[in-house]
């Protein structure tokens, strides 16, 4: 293999990481707090808590996990929070306990949670009170023996009575009515382990840190088994990409994104090592609220997708954000149209610096260069101790410049999907590739150029939307014959979801089929489209939906203003 990328690296980034520096993250972790200890950490509603502050409070609920309810290594704990101040407290308590964390959606449905807690097996979950009641409907089919409810106002430092006039004005309206029995408060969890001796876990690379759903290549939800050496792997390969721009105790970093997306993740837990002070953004879709939460900032960093980008530039007051101090802007989980990109860019002086990655590597594979001088178009260069090939469908890697399947290998990578080894076995090989199911060409100089999904999954605002979830969800309408899931384009989130439906009953309407699915789905995987067929869809000789081709008709029916039930 010819790594002609290394040519083309940064000054100073080394081709390959020291990944006996930290054994885990819990090492990471505690030796941050040591090394900033007096340095505020995290920012949230105009509250935040310093590195020290943050070891105290992680601890004590490590403590309460392990003395109180008796955890140890391996077992699961779900997290189903926004952007909150206690999201990295109980994440880093968790990871310190030696447990799993199970990143977990807090918009998830009563369906979408129960497939999640019952496939990894969590037996405690941490959850912000204003989703308790889908914890509740579903609490029981699980293996949950443990529930700590969060409260929003729970890490405030605000006046008692501020904090009270907080949760009235903008919570309890938000808050639905919930009965769990045998629950404790976050705040009286982290009393409690206070109280006791922090156990000293010996935590190490192959053990595991997360279990971070993704949908892979089949639409069925799966855990990416990420180890504590893997996440960690990235964490520097990552550190090591961007130092010669990002210094340590210098940085103001903007997260936009929540925390249970796994490029988030690494951006905190990076940023983190830096000395960064984070700040954690609860609701970026209040795009009032976030600027004017951020304008005055003087924020360093900032990450995000192509949709928040795009959703700023848009706003009326965008050219108030102070962008003086500004360094880097991260985009990921999406692609960056390039309209975005070069308004950005004429907006607040700096490209937008796209990268690429996957939930199964941890997830950053490649990046831009930090000293671009304007967007490339490329999702970069393989990172540090980053492996990639195009490959042709037969597994042999194809000359520069031609187009195939993007494959990757590095320390990064995920040992496998929980419990599911064929899945296993259909990404990953023995000698550690992986296929990323993504089409892709690499120029002369090493840069990637994303092509083309063979997956269907359709992105929308940078999450995925897997077609089979939504089409088993719409099936369970009685009178739907067929149903087919499809990307439509949107000016706003990239892509939303299209579904092409075959009934045998006039009477289901298109409401009818959107409120089934705003019962079931997350809202980012609700269609915005619905269209009727009285024809069976087509399909292959084995009798496989083609989708590619429901796409095109539905395209060029809408071009020629035709009903799809003539096309």
């Amino acid at each position: 293999m010819n790594k002609i990328w290394l040519k083309s690296f940064p000054p100073d980034v080394p081709a390959e990481i020291n990944l006996s520096e930290f054994n885990s993250l819990k090492d990471i972790l505690e030796w941050g707090c040591r090394r900033y200890a007096d340095l505020p950490a995290f920012l949230n509603q105009r509250s935040s808590i310093t590195y020290r502050e943050l070891n105290t409070l992680s601890s004590a609920f490590s403590s309460y996990l392990n003395n109180v309810l008796n955890l140890s290594k391996g077992d699961r704990v779900a997290i189903m929070m926004p952007n909150l101040l206690q999201y990295p407290v109980v994440l880093f308590g968790a990871l310190r306990a030696g447990c799993v964390v199970v990143n977990t959606n807090p918009l998830y449905t009563a369906r979408e949670l129960r497939h999640q807690l019952i496939d990894s097996g969590a037996v405690c979950i941490v959850i912000l009170e204003n989703f308790a009641h889908t914890l509740e409907e579903v609490i029981s089919d699980s293996a949950i023996k443990h529930v700590v409810i969060s409260r929003v106002g729970d890490l405030f430092h605000f006046p008692k009575e501020q904090i009270v006039n907080f949760i009235v004005e903008h919570v309890k309206k938000i808050v639905p009515e919930w009965h769990i029995d045998d629950y404790v408060t976050l705040n009286d969890a982290i009393q409690l382990g206070s109280a006791l001796v922090t156990a000293e876990n010996n935590i190490e690379a192959k053990d595991i840190a997360f279990l971070q759903y993704t949908g892979g290549t089949t639409g069925t939800p799966k855990g990416a088994v990420l180890t504590h050496g893997n996440v960690v792997a990235n964490l520097l390969q990552v550190s090591a990409w961007i130092s010669n721009t990002v210094k340590e105790q210098e940085e103001i970093v903007v997260i936009p994104l929540p925390m249970y997306h796994i490029f988030s993740l690494i951006a905190v837990l990076t940023f983190f090592k830096f000395g960064a002070k984070i700040i954690l953004i609860t609701n970026p879709r209040d795009l009032p609220g976030f600027i004017k939460e951020i304008k005055h900032l003087g924020f360093t960093a900032m990450i995000g997708v192509n949709t928040l980008f795009n959703a700023m530039l848009n706003a009326p007051d965008v050219r108030e954000i102070d962008s003086s101090k500004v360094k880097v802007v991260i985009a990921g989980g999406m692609a960056v149209q390039a309209a975005v990109a070069k308004k950005w860019h004429n907006v607040f002086g700096t490209p937008l610096i796209e990268g690429y990655g996957l939930t199964e590597s941890s997830p950053i594979v490649c990046a831009n260069r930090l000293d671009i001088e304007e967007f490339t178009g490329t999702i970069g260069l393989p990172i540090s101790s980053t492996e990639v090939e195009i490959r042709d469908e037969s597994g042999q890697e194809v000359p520069l410049g031609d187009v195939g399947e993007i494959c990757i290998r590095g320390p990064q990578i995920m040992q496998g999907y929980w419990n599911k080894p064929d899945e296993t076995a259909n990404v990953l090989s023995a000698d550690g590739w992986m296929r990323t199911g993504d089409i892709g060409l690499m120029d002369t100089h090493g840069y990637i150029k994303l092509v083309d999904r063979i997956k269907d999954i359709i992105i929308v605002s940078g999450f995925k939307v897997f077609p089979n979830e939504v089409e088993q969800v719409v099936m369970m309408i009685n009178g739907v014959l067929e149903v087919v899931a499809i990307p439509a384009s949107d000016d706003r989130s990239g892509h939303v979801v299209k579904i092409v439906v075959v009934t045998n009953d006039p009477s289901i309407t298109e409401g009818q089929i959107l409120n089934h699915c705003r019962e079931n789905l997350t809202g980012y995987k609700v269609p915005k489209y619905v269209l009727f067929r009285d024809q069976p869809l087509p399909k292959s000789p084995i009798g496989k939906v083609l989708r590619r081709l429901v796409t095109e008709e539905t395209n060029e029916a809408v071009k020629q203003n035709v009903s799809l039930e003539k096309a």
